[in-house]
């Protein structure tokens, strides 16, 4: 007797072998996300057909050809993040060496100012015997019919004609000529304000408004105008006036000049 079969359809149809076996390499390949695959994957897969019967080899080739692309573009990313740190490690050392240079060359100019300065107000500051070596030999306020005023309104320093006499300090001329009873002489106006002169010259050596700085001769010692022999006679005074005269040898004791 011949009996017909008919093959199910609709929803009760049963997959294919080649659905099964997809179905089933989409399942492996999510439980390898998860680990269970390293226990499930070898059994479950021995009991299915090869891939060739399957038709998954293109679906496997294809995974792995995105793979590669993966691992390639990870690597490329890698290596523009490794490129990209050394470059900034360069910049950030050239900056930091831009600044310790900077930093250096600021030191050095500060130092060279401080340097300048201090200079400066040794220059300033530094006072000088009018007559190195030399002596007073008539004090200040010494009386005599011999000066107009009754007393003595500098000290002498004793000197030959033609001894060199020098500024004591850094100042401008503000007389360099004849000065009567005085006879040649020099008046600076120092940087402090105060005044100084230097009478009795043979010989003139500075001009008006030249500026001079201590030790710089100005003349030579001699005995014009009203004198009884050669000598400087030297004053401080608090301006370029006769009378506001003030003690020469605390004036110049003052300013570190022993004598």
């Amino acid at each position: 007797m011949y009996m017909a079969f008919t093959r199910a359809t609709g929803k009760h149809r049963r997959p294919s072998r080649v659905q099964r076996g997809t179905a089933r390499a989409a399942g492996v390949a999510a439980l390898a996300g998860t680990g269970v695959v390293g226990s499930l994957a070898a059994p479950a897969l021995a009991a299915e057909p090869a891939a060739a019967q399957t038709g998954l080899t293109p679906v496997v080739t294809l995974g792995d050809v995105v793979a590669d692309r993966i691992d390639a573009q990870a690597a490329a990313q890698h290596e523009a993040a490794r490129v990209a740190a050394e470059e900034a490690a360069r910049k950030a050392a050239e900056e930091a060496a831009r600044e310790r240079a900077a930093e250096e060359a600021e030191k050095a100019r500060a130092e060279q100012e401080r340097a300048a300065r201090e200079a400066e107000r040794k220059r300033l500051n530094t006072f000088v015997s009018p007559i190195p070596g030399s002596y007073v030999s008539t004090s200040y306020q010494s009386g005599g019919a011999i000066w107009s005023s009754g007393s003595h309104t500098g000290i002498d320093f004793h000197a030959a004609s033609g001894t060199p006499v020098q500024s004591v300090g850094v100042g401008t001329v503000v007389e360099a000529g004849w000065g009567g009873a005085y006879g040649n002489q020099v008046v600076i106006k120092m940087h402090d304000g105060t005044y100084t002169q230097y009478a009795h010259l043979s010989s003139i050596a500075v001009s008006v408004g030249q500026e001079v700085t201590a030790g710089q001769q100005i003349g030579l010692a001699g005995a014009t105008g009203n004198v009884t022999g050669a000598h400087l006679h030297f004053e401080a005074r608090m301006s370029a006036e006769y009378g506001s005269d003030l003690d020469p040898v605390a004036y110049l004791r003052s300013h570190g000049v022993n004598i």
